[in-house]
């Protein structure tokens, strides 16, 4: 590699960085999470750009390669009996945008979080990856499928798992209502 394919890269990576942690956050749920799988899907990219097709989206391919160490890194996490309880989503979560909420508002928005994170942290890997692709991200059942490499039926069961598990944590809110 160059050191203008280097600055290339690096101008690239610049450009996609935040869109990365985001997704990171989404799926793994908590802040040094999300950070290690940027950074290990960074590494990756950098050390397979020679795999990389120029006729590909950079930020397609970036996308590909960070679900799966995202999907490695939730795995491992299970398998770790000494990793600590990762911090809920709900901590690093932003509050619920409103002009001047209330107190009773944010108390809400914090009991919401607190239950879906609570529901998500219940999640297989692939249920997690595949419930933040199709619900935050907008991805379609193929794309999912493609970029977690299951089939189409096998997407949607992961899916349809992961929203009943979302169901049942919200709902005693819903029923209280």
């Amino acid at each position: 590699m160059t050191d203008g394919d280097l600055d290339v890269f690096l101008s690239l990576i610049e450009r996609h960085r935040r869109y990365m942690y985001n997704l990171a956050l989404r799926m793994t749920g908590n802040e040094q999470d999300a950070k290690d799988v940027v950074q290990d899907s960074l590494l990756n990219a950098y050390l397979h750009l020679e795999q990389f097709e120029q006729r590909a989206d950079f930020r397609t391919w970036l996308h590909r390669i960070l679900v799966n160490c995202a999907l490695d890194h939730l795995r491992s996490r299970r398998r770790r009996p000494d990793a600590g309880e990762p911090r809920p989503l709900s901590d690093v979560a932003d509050t619920i945008a409103a002009s001047s909420p209330d107190p009773e508002r944010l108390m809400a928005s914090a009991d919401w979080r607190r239950q879906i994170s609570a529901a998500m942290d219940t999640m297989s890997p692939l249920e997690r990856v595949t419930f933040a692709l199709r619900h935050f991200e907008g991805c379609s059942i193929s794309e999912i499928a493609q970029t977690v490499g299951i089939g189409n039926n096998s997407a949607k069961q992961h899916i349809f798992r992961a929203v009943r598990k979302i169901r049942l944590a919200l709902e005693p809110h819903w029923s209280g209502r």
